[in-house]
């Protein structure tokens, strides 16, 4: 690209249809940002409420002022659409649920009685009253609340909040501020049938009722301001049924055949839209959103093969919203001056909302300032759209500084000894397939391991993490300040570590776990100890309601300088005579739960990590440990989305698993834990993992797990509970005729 304008270059590439060709100034916009405010002061308002701390007028205008303070900085740096609706307490579904009047009948009375505390109760529980089942959003570590519905649900609109927000937002000054809803496919595409309805329910069947409350939102936006609302459908990047695309086109012919509405965004990110694009391309909507990032970038050649968007906005999604590593500027431009060929408006936006990414690199000070200059977080991400919206619109001379700065970081980057280790890569060519295969089968194995450990007949134990209290988190930080020494703090954790293992054998437990006080997180704490990895301080990203996490970045070639965990598994084992396991974080789950570099195939990436954890096994075997538990609950997260994509992964993730494990003795019994996913579609995989037990958080599917396990005829020894809530006992009411043929 020469240093002129981008969008005069891309007038004179060929386009497929004459009326596809862009005309009008190509603007810049996010599809949505993080919630939690700068210091997180989202999450302890919402806690501080729970605690009574702070009444429910000081935790709106908490949250008004965390709105007002994201939507100023959005345009002061240059945005011309800010996004509106966004912003929740908990989880954006959750809002949708109490949007299109979709609240269980358990929940209704606390509902009626308050509506913020009724909220609260259907995200989190209360009493005998369960809350909403929770699993992932797609293949991120979002966890979203699933929609309860069934033949009999009632839909009635409720859009005060978001006619609410986008209210503030115009009177603010933001008057193409863009409300975002979750389009009506993917929530009732997300949604299950609620506990109690007769099988064969689909919850598609309703939406003939929930056009008409969505119509009624859309006429309440338009009141309130809206010029355009982004409809989010990312369930249409997934593989869709014949009757699902019919259901779409019907959806979307009837929603854009409304006269009182804002104009129509239906945004689509995580994936290729694939068969559902020419459906949409041909819907009376005005805009669609796609994403070109990742396996995404299908799109680009898709959207060519079906002729383009004629008359349509599309807004590219040309900057990853879900990784952190920065956007190689000039490789963007040359994709958006092709699409300029393909649409009536280009404008460039992120690939998906922000929420998936931490809010600033800035503030990583502590970090190498090399580093940092890889680095691209929300605020960061945003400037980059910009920039790219700034160079397409009046020619990239306009942003000719900010390239060379980009190419320069770029090159940097892979030119670093910190992304390459010589030693690394050469233990990972020569592994062999043997060297990811148990020597016994299992049938052998569990019969050693049952002599060795000599556990009744259906054993207890724990999933491995104990809470973490204040006197602990007093103690890391303390560290962390300087005012307690190492010495000081290792008493700390031995006196925690006695606590919980005494505790465990009152209880009469019969394999314990140490209760892992030394660890801030599963993935982080490895991540510290593992060369290849950077640990951020503000890193901060939300993982569901008030729990956030500080993924690591993984950004180089990973191996273990020295043991992990075998000191404090030894000395809880010091303790009892009872077997105590060791407990890992899997190397499929140190992907999915860090910000993995993107510079080589993530498989090899798993190879890396896997032999680092190998290791960790070793050790842990060698004194004396006779349970390991290797957890790996991202093995469902990563799955990809399509399922012609799902073989390939599962091949590289089972035998990252395998390569971790499978240098152990017979007698040696390895465990794993997953939970918070859909299971049903990854039992095969499971089994390939070759683990001789598995426990799985089975409470909030309403035990769902169980059943699929053994309708696929598992054969190992399972754990189908997290029993760690105070509706435990109905739990086992439920469970225990699915116990027939499987241990714990």
């Amino acid at each position: 690209m020469t240093p002129k304008s981008a969008a005069a270059a891309a007038r004179s590439h060929p386009s497929p249809t004459s009326g596809s060709r862009s005309t009008q100034t190509p603007r810049a916009t996010v599809l949505g940002y993080p919630r939690q405010g700068a210091d997180r002061e989202l999450k302890k308002a919402v806690e501080g409420y729970w605690k009574g701390r702070i009444t429910a007028d000081t935790l709106r205008e908490t949250a008004a002022g965390l709105r007002r303070d994201n939507w100023r900085r959005l345009a002061d740096s240059g945005l011309h659409e800010v996004p509106t609706g966004d912003f929740s307490y908990y989880d954006h579904v959750l809002d949708t649920s109490v949007m299109v009047g979709a609240v269980p009948a358990r929940h209704r009375a606390a509902v009626e009685a308050d509506a913020l505390d009724g909220y609260f109760t259907m995200a989190r529980g209360a009493h005998d009253v369960a809350p909403l089942e929770m699993t992932k959003w797609f293949d991120t570590n979002y966890h979203y609340l699933v929609p309860e519905l069934d033949p009999d649900t009632v839909f009635s609109a409720h859009s005060a909040k978001q006619v609410t927000e986008l209210r503030e937002a115009v009177a603010l000054g933001h008057t193409a501020a863009r409300p975002v809803l979750v389009g009506p496919l993917t929530y009732l595409l997300l949604a299950k049938p609620a506990p109690g309805v007769a099988d064969g329910f689909e919850p598609l069947t309703l939406l003939d009722r929930l056009l008409p409350v969505y119509a009624e939102v859309l006429a309440d936006l338009r009141a309130a301001g809206a010029q355009w609302v982004q409809l989010d459908e990312p369930a249409l990047v997934q593989d869709r049924t014949p009757a699902e695309l019919t259901a779409l086109a019907r959806a979307y012919r009837e929603l854009g055949t409304l006269t009182d509405r804002p104009q129509l965004l239906v945004a689509s990110y995580f994936d290729r839209l694939g068969e559902a694009l020419p459906v949409l391309a041909k819907a009376p909507v005005e805009g669609l959103a796609l994403d070109f990032t990742g396996p995404a970038a299908a799109n680009l050649t898709d959207l060519a093969a079906i002729g383009g968007l004629p008359g349509k906005r599309l807004v590219a999604g040309v900057v990853d919203g879900r990784n952190v590593w920065i956007n190689d500027l000039a490789a963007s431009l040359t994709t958006l001056a092709t699409l300029l060929g393909l649409a009536e408006q280009v404008d460039v936006s992120t690939s998906c909302s922000l929420l998936h990414v931490p809010l600033d690199s800035a503030a990583e000070r502590e970090l190498d300032p090399q580093l940092t200059r890889w680095l691209a977080f929300a605020r960061q991400k945003t400037e980059e759209v910009v920039t790219l919206g700034r160079g397409l619109a009046q020619g990239t001379d306009t942003v000719a500084a900010r390239l060379a700065a980009n190419r320069a970081d770029l090159a940097s980057r892979a030119a670093s000894a910190i992304t390459r280790d010589p030693a690394v890569r050469v233990r990972a060519a020569a592994v062999t397939d043997a060297d990811a295969h148990r020597d016994q089968p299992y049938a052998e194995r569990t019969a050693a391991q049952h002599a060795r450990l000599g556990l009744p007949p259906l054993p207890t134990t724990t999933i491995g993490s104990f809470p973490q209290t204040d006197e602990l988190r007093t103690a890391r930080a303390e560290l962390r300040a300087g005012r307690l020494d190492g010495t000081g703090y290792e008493e700390r954790i031995a006196a925690e570590i006695r606590e919980v293992v005494s505790f465990q054998e009152k209880a009469g437990i019969d394999v314990l776990v140490h209760g892992e006080p030394e660890r801030n997180d599963m993935v982080q704490y490895f991540a510290e100890r593992l060369t290849g990895y950077l640990a951020t301080r503000h890193g901060w990203v939300q993982s569901y309601g008030t729990r956030y996490v500080r993924p690591p970045i993984l950004a180089g070639d990973i191996s273990r300088p020295a043991p992990m965990t075998v000191a404090t598994t030894s000395y809880a084992q010091s303790l009892t005579d009872r077997p105590v396991k060791g407990m890992l974080t899997g190397p499929v789950t140190m992907l999915a739960w860090s910000f993995v570099r993107d510079d080589q195939p993530l498989g090899e990436t798993a190879r890396q990590v896997a032999l680092a954890l190998r290791d960790e096994v070793a050790d842990l075997e060698a004194a004396g440990t006779a349970v390991i538990q290797v957890d790996e609950p991202g093995l469902r997260e990563t799955l990809p989305l399509r399922a012609a994509d799902r073989s390939a992964y599962l091949d590289w993730a089972t035998e990252a698993f395998r390569l971790t494990t499978a240098g152990v003795r017979p007698d040696t019994q390895i465990h794993t834990h997953m939970c918070y996913a859909e299971f049903g579609d990854i039992i095969r995989a499971i089994d390939d993992l070759d683990a001789d037990v598995i426990s799985l958080e089975a409470a909030r599917s309403h035990m769902r797990v169980a059943d699929e396990l053994a309708a696929a005829g598992y054969p190992r020894e399972v754990g189908p509970w997290c029993v760690r809530h105070p509706l435990t006992a109905r739990a086992l009411g439920r469970g225990d005729d699915r116990l027939a043929g499987h241990g714990t």
